[in-house]
């Protein structure tokens, strides 16, 4: 089932949407052929009311959760356009596997 994937920042957790609908809440999942997806209009929209708006999700394939040994992968509005590798700021736009978890309320993205 392909999914888009977003924090949650009132609820401390990921939500998954599934053909626009929010299917589930959860502290972890695993996504196979992931893309990194801003919306341009959603972030200018961030910057220009300085209120954050769900505009940036990971979108792909629910995968059995298993540890991944990959880089980090963040996202700031106000810093990048992108989601970017959290080491050397490069920018991501797909993987081939991506693991979401929550620690300590936040979000945390590792892909390979």
């Amino acid at each position: 089932m392909k999914v888009k994937v977003y924090f949650n920042l009132r609820k401390k957790c990921f939500s998954v949407q599934h053909k626009g609908l929010v299917v589930a809440h959860t502290d972890k999942i695993s996504l196979k052929d992931v893309v990194f997806r801003v919306s341009e209009a959603g972030r200018q929209r961030v910057l220009r009311e300085k209120r954050k708006n769900v505009h940036a999700y990971v979108i792909g394939f629910i995968d059995k959760f298993k540890p991944l040994k990959g880089s980090e992968i963040t996202y700031n509005p106000y810093k990048w356009a992108n989601f970017v590798k959290k080491r050397g700021k490069k920018p991501v736009f797909q993987a081939r596997f991506a693991q979401l978890t929550c620690e300590n309320e936040k979000g945390k993205i590792i892909a390979l």
